[in-house]
């Protein structure tokens, strides 16, 4: 427990950061899991919806910093691959 009034302020901070952080990681780790869930099943027009949906939730998460930004451009060339060996 912090003994110092700004030191208990920074722990009340950085749980508020932490639980939009999950919250945001577990946004980004959805849409993914849509993407590859619609291109296992075949289907092309929701795999192209879903991978709309994916990329801005890549780009998001690391223009703030969640991820960073070679692990969103390795993402977003996996889903790219992903949908065009679709057809």
């Amino acid at each position: 427990m912090p003994n110092i009034k700004s030191a208990s302020k920074r722990v009340q901070v950085s749980k508020v950061l932490n639980a939009r952080n999950r919250a945001d990681k577990s946004v980004l780790k959805t849409s993914l899991k849509k993407f590859d869930a619609a291109v296992a099943e075949g289907n092309r027009e929701a795999a192209e919806s879903a991978y709309k949906v994916a990329v801005k939730t890549v780009d998001r998460a690391a223009a703030k910093g969640i991820i960073h930004a070679n692990n969103a451009a390795h993402k977003k060339s996996r889903m790219a691959i992903a949908l065009n060996n679709m057809a």
